[in-house]
């Protein structure tokens, strides 16, 4: 039966009345600025996803998402500022160190990313380079880990910071290679310890392929492997780790979305489905993949079922490693 213009009028307060609370509210929400917190400084690839979802963000949701760039301690105090957040209106995103391994090589971490975060959606992956300073004489794997051996702990990798993927993948290197030694120098982003490894103060880093690729492409550093199962696209010329004989050595630096653990459940849905509609609109999509990302766009679920997958694994290593940190 068909309701005419006066009687659609008369039955608009009972279909209002059926509409869920929950969808009431997000209509309200956010009714201020969000601040977007990237534990890393400005430049550096993680601001660069950061930026681009902040952006769409910013679009759908009525108020201007800001992003804070909180660096330092490997991405640990920009983090624990997501988890400490009761405004209402900080979310933010976060790295492999923070979210994974952190709990295992503080053991006074001030936050808990399992208890005080909900992961959102892993955001974007690519894997690592290992890369040296132009003037390091090798060209490739063997030639680099001949060298460090002969030169033992006179050479310097850097990471930015201590327990990272970048720390972490390097101390897995030298470990299955005979034990080697290298000094380690942590940093407060991407950006100067990219300058220090050009300028030669380090010699090498193992580092995220977005990180560095401008640099690889114009030739101010060489890389010489990568730490995904098949050649990176954009550096054909450059082999993996196992083409140079090192299995099973796979790994990734990944971004993913956080918000505070007391965000409600139908805030983080929205938040999900908006963030993963901007990452696959094609304008985002290849400004992140010509950086060198791969755009991952998951649920909450698929996210909170990654970082526990990242935690056992790398957890495994830690304890094989038998790694302490302080802090």
């Amino acid at each position: 039966m068909s309701l005419t213009r006066r009687g659609l009028v008369a039955a608009l307060p009972a279909a209002v009345a059926l509409v869920p609370s929950v969808a009431r509210a997000q209509d309200s929400w956010p009714d201020r600025p969000v601040r977007f917190v990237v534990p890393f400084p400005g430049g550096s690839s993680p601001d660069l996803t950061g930026r681009v979802v902040a952006e769409h963000l910013g679009r759908v949701l009525g108020q201007p998402v800001v992003v804070d760039n909180r660096a330092g301690a490997g991405g640990n105090i920009g983090t624990d500022a997501i988890a400490k957040a009761t405004d209402g209106h900080t979310i933010g995103l976060s790295i492999n160190g923070p979210l994974t391994t952190a709990t295992a090589l503080y053991p006074n971490l001030p936050y808990d990313p399992v208890k005080d975060l909900i992961a959102v959606s892993l955001l974007a992956r690519g894997p690592q380079f290992l890369v040296v300073n132009n003037d390091l004489p090798v060209t490739d794997l063997a030639g680099f880990l001949a060298h460090v051996r002969a030169n033992a702990g006179k050479l310097a990798f850097g990471s930015v910071g201590s327990g990272s993927g970048g720390h972490l993948g390097m101390l897995d290197l030298l470990a299955r290679s005979g034990g080697l030694e290298m000094l380690h120098v942590a940093y407060r982003g991407f950006p100067p310890a990219t300058l220090d490894l050009v300028a030669g103060r380090i010699q090498a880093m193992m580092v995220t392929t977005a990180a560095v690729l401008p640099q690889v492409q114009a030739g101010q550093i060489r890389a010489i492997a990568v730490t995904s199962a098949n050649r990176f696209a954009q550096t054909p010329q450059v082999p993996t780790l196992a083409e140079q004989g090192l299995a099973n050595a796979e790994s990734y630096g990944w971004q993913t979305m956080v918000v505070p653990a007391s965000t409600p459940p139908e805030r983080v849905a929205r938040l999900a489905a908006e963030t993963q509609r901007g990452l696959r609109e094609p304008a985002n999509r290849e400004r992140l993949e010509s950086a060198g990302f791969e755009v991952m766009a998951t649920s909450p679920a698929e996210a909170t079922a990654f970082l526990a997958e990242e935690t056992a694994r790398w957890g495994g290593m830690i304890r094989w490693l038998n790694i302490r940190l302080d802090g």
